[in-house]
């Protein structure tokens, strides 16, 4: 019986940290040349979007309260002009600022500080 507490333990000790280095509140900078009509986000390979309040105007920033224990999750907005863009498997984590980035001919990326 007591084999199975130290094995449970430890099991404990390194989920822990795992668990708390879960997605939390981060700024949204807008580079993507246009503003932000709508903001949504999703768990990474779910169905279910969720608005987010920021909607940061063509290099503007906006401030996104957020708390979710995973890390990955997919952000799409719409963009003035009907342009609509998704940013797959963005990582969350201990991001301070998410900036969404778009090109002229409509390639996308995230830079996180």
């Amino acid at each position: 019986m007591s084999g199975w507490k130290l094995p449970a333990a430890l099991f404990a000790f390194v989920a822990a940290p795992a668990l708390a280095a879960g997605a939390a509140n981060f700024t949204i900078v807008n580079a993507t040349g246009l503003n932000i009509e709508t903001l949504e986000i999703r768990r990474f390979g779910t169905a279910e979007w969720r608005p987010l309040p920021a909607r940061p105007p063509s290099g503007g920033r906006g401030q996104v309260d957020f708390s979710d224990p995973d890390c990955a999750f997919d952000i799409r907005a719409k963009l003035s002009g009907g342009v609509d863009a998704v940013w797959p498997g963005v990582n969350l984590c201990e991001a301070k600022s998410v900036t969404l980035n778009r090109s002229a001919r409509g390639a996308l990326w995230v830079d996180y500080d």
